[in-house]
């Protein structure tokens, strides 16, 4: 965990210091190599080799970039423990064990300058007591700062402060980490396991008891308590397999032995099945087994479960639950809870029985844990991602009513819930008064940002865009000239958007309506240009995925603020397309911003650069990454915080209306003609023989060579944007006739994966 501390650290720009114990023995290739334990390679092996498997990670690299590591020095806690006095934020991440904790803290003392921040990063020890025989500077700066695993993805951190923590420390890296590292920040008490793993553990382990008492399996169970109560796939059995059956006993023992007074203590009692698994090493995903275990069958992999009545493994068995097939239909979170907890069906019965034994314990640790709940709504939110909080999900399912069910039940009611209630109140959360769109369509509204800025948001099923988007993006721009002093394309969503509407594109090409292909991606082509050429300032305000078109519409707006969590990207050739609503267009463009073009410099490896990018398909890992592609320019701007992003992206509205905006004019391009699409059909040929591209691959990128070279032009020169724009029109029409292109979009809509054929 301190390497995925160290990395995000990184990921901003600082530079960090990872120090490790060194190792007591050494490793067959060492003792080869002639090395010994006092060789400077073998004392930092154990942190060197957490910085190789984080710069080797092929998913979810803890890494914004690959050259973000070199910020990152790596040591050993007792030969470089003076690098301690240059630090100014210390954080210790060693494992989970008190005493361990205090002796490597109280080593710390002895190196670390006066006055300088200190924290554990733990996820209940008690801050006080790792401190507490420390002397009075150190306690002062001393706090916990809980990091969710890993860093880098997870928003949430929880603070806490002791009674002897500078106040004005925890206002600094409450600040830093919400505007540096760009975290969502939760203060929380000095008391056992927090909130996060308090609240959580309480929910996972009672889930675990009702299963026990009534019967479910684990396949069922894992059923209800993901989407259909809004909460990730990983339910609850796949959760614990992910973050480890240790790791989840030592947290429920730490809440049993220090919350002695606690009244529902009984339920940290971790079931003697899963400590019979924790003894037999059944520990989840890093020992290949815990509840699920990946077994090779006759088809392939295939995931197993565990009976814990025999603690055997069998294949996953089929659950027939109909309610949760028709909750998972219902897109917003509050009401398809709403839903599933009020049927008899024994699947709303037991998410009814997990979600108000939660809901009674959440609100009875108030003001224990929490002075507030929206602290512990927030906690569930950005550190287990759920869709709501618990209070949140209380007020969607309708407080009164539940706190009626609950008494027909016999359940005692929280002070906090009835003396709401007595006062008049009917939820926890004020109804908002945010103001509706000011105008809006099934797939698209237009909203007042204020201050003179509108903001057009997308919010089709993955924001994928269709006629009545393209019809919403001119009217955000008519708009914006006559009324407002610029215009923020984004959204809350979890992604940007996603391209094009794929199945209704397959069912025209199917049905052979070029004319209505052909006028959606004229107007597509039109709109993105539309915001380029506005007299008013446009800014893309893109997150999560923004792939094919919708990685074209940020292409279409004057400047680009993304989040730092941007994944980016042209992939319309895994569908057998290429892009053509500007994109290759674009590309052309900016593969020789900064180029100059003279008789000593050859245009076409940027032009080979650019369209490698396009014809693999490449999509940014990060904002960083897009900038290396060539989709984000030196002068687009990056949010490192989700939550400010659509402010930062209406600041720079503001600030480039402030700066006297001039009205762009068109561009031309200057493309490469015969002379680069010769050596581009050059280098499709030789990869085909390498065994890269398949027959239909060829078939694609012949087309994305001729429109990024401008055509077979004689020689090279400067076209208008729309000769390319015409361009990319009739590729995309001639590939849309194609049935490997059918094929691959089929595949791709009922599998989420390209196709290669």
């Amino acid at each position: 965990m301190g390497s995925q501390i160290a990395a995000h650290v990184a990921n901003v720009g600082i530079p960090c210091d990872l120090l490790d114990i060194p190792p007591a023995e050494l490793t067959a290739e060492e003792r080869a190599n002639r090395l010994t334990l006092d060789s400077p390679a073998v004392r930092n092996r154990i942190a060197q080799a957490a910085l190789d498997r984080m710069r080797s990670a092929k998913t979810r690299s803890p890494f914004y970039a690959p050259d973000v590591a070199e910020l990152i020095r790596v040591g050993n806690f007792h030969d470089h423990a003076e690098w301690l006095a240059d630090a100014d934020w210390i954080i210790e991440a060693v494992v989970e064990n008190l005493d361990v904790k205090k002796q490597v803290h109280e080593q710390i003392d002895q190196h670390r300058r006066r006055g300088t921040l200190v924290s554990s990063n733990t996820s209940g020890i008690s801050i006080r007591a790792i401190a507490e025989d420390l002397p009075e500077d150190y306690q002062e700066c001393f706090l916990g700062t809980h990091f969710f695993n890993p860093p880098r993805y997870m928003y949430l951190i929880e603070l806490i402060p002791t009674d002897t923590t500078r106040p004005d420390l925890v206002e600094f890296i409450s600040d830093f980490a919400e505007h540096t590292l760009g975290k969502g920040i939760v203060h929380c008490k000095d008391t056992p396991n927090f909130i996060a793993n308090r609240i959580g553990v309480f929910s996972l382990l009672h889930t675990v008891h009702l299963m026990l008492e009534e019967g479910y399996t684990i396949d069922e169970v894992d059923a209800v308590t993901g989407p259909p109560m809004g909460r990730p796939r990983s339910a609850t059995f796949r959760l614990v397999d992910i973050i480890g059956l240790d790791v989840l006993v030592d947290v429920a023992n730490n809440v049993y032995e220090n919350a002695t007074n606690h009244e529902q203590r009984e339920f940290f009692q971790v079931p003697d099945f899963i400590l019979q698994m924790v003894e037999k090493g059944w520990l989840g995903e890093k020992t290949g087994g815990g509840f699920y275990q990946r077994r090779r069958g006759e088809n392939g992999s295939e995931i197993w479960t565990l009976d814990y009545n025999t603690l055997e493994y069998g294949p996953r068995s089929e659950v027939r639950f109909d309610l949760i097939n028709e909750v998972r239909r219902i897109a917003d979170a509050g009401e398809r809870l709403k839903r599933l907890i009020n049927s008899d069906d024994r699947a709303g019965q037991f998410a009814w029985k997990c979600l108000s034994h939660t809901m009674r314990y959440a609100a009875s640790r108030i003001p224990e844990i929490s002075d507030d709940l929206e602290s512990i709504d927030n906690v569930m939110k950005w550190g287990f991602n759920w869709e709501l909080g618990i209070f949140e999900a209380w007020d969607a399912i309708g407080m009164p009513e539940s706190v009626e069910r609950m008494k027909a039940e016999s359940y005692a009611i929280p002070p906090l819930v009835g003396n709401l209630l007595d006062s008049g109140r009917t939820s926890f959360y004020k109804t908002s008064s945010n103001s509706q769109p000011m105008k809006s369509n099934p797939d698209a509204s237009l909203i007042d940002m204020g201050d003179g800025v509108l903001c057009l948001e997308f919010h089709s099923k993955m924001n994928t865009i269709d006629n009545p988007s393209i019809e919403m993006m001119f009217e955000a721009v008519d708009e914006v000239e006559r009324n407002f002093e610029g215009l923020v394309i984004g959204n809350h969503a979890d992604n940007f958007s996603v391209g094009a509407n794929l199945a209704l594109m397959l069912e025209r090409a199917r049905n052979r309506d070029w004319e209505a292909l052909e006028g959606m991606i004229s107007a597509y082509q039109r709109a993105n240009m539309r915001f380029r050429l506005s007299s008013k300032p446009v800014v893309a305000a893109p997150a999560g995925m923004a792939l094919g078109g919708g990685c074209e519409i940020a292409f279409g707006a004057d400047r680009i603020c993304a989040a730092a969590e941007t994944y980016i990207g042209l992939v319309e050739v895994g569908v057998g397309l290429i892009p053509a609503a500007g994109g290759v267009k674009e590309m052309a463009i900016r593969c020789l911003e900064g180029v100059p073009l003279d008789a000593d410099t050859d245009p076409f490896p940027h032009f080979k650069r650019a369209f490698e990018t396009i014809a693999y398909a490449k999509v940014s890992e990060s904002a960083a990454g897009a900038k290396q592609l060539g989709y984000l320019r030196d002068t687009d701007t990056v949010s490192i915080n989700r939550a400010h992003h659509p402010h930062d992206a209406k600041q720079l509205v503001l600030t480039m209306a402030a700066d006297g905006y001039q009205e762009p004019q068109p561009r031309q391009v200057f493309v490469m003609g015969k002379t680069g699409l010769t050596q581009l059909k050059s280098e499709i040929d030789l990869a085909q023989r390498a065994g890269q591209f398949s027959g239909h691959d060829v078939k694609i990128l012949n087309q994305l060579a001729f429109v990024l070279c401008g055509g077979e032009l004689s020689v090279p020169q400067y076209v208008s944007e729309d000769h390319l724009l015409a361009l990319e029109r009739e590729a995309f029409l001639r590939l849309c006739g194609e049935e490997k292109t059918h094929q691959r979009i089929e595949y791709t809509l009922k599998t989420g994966k390209p196709l290669k054929n």
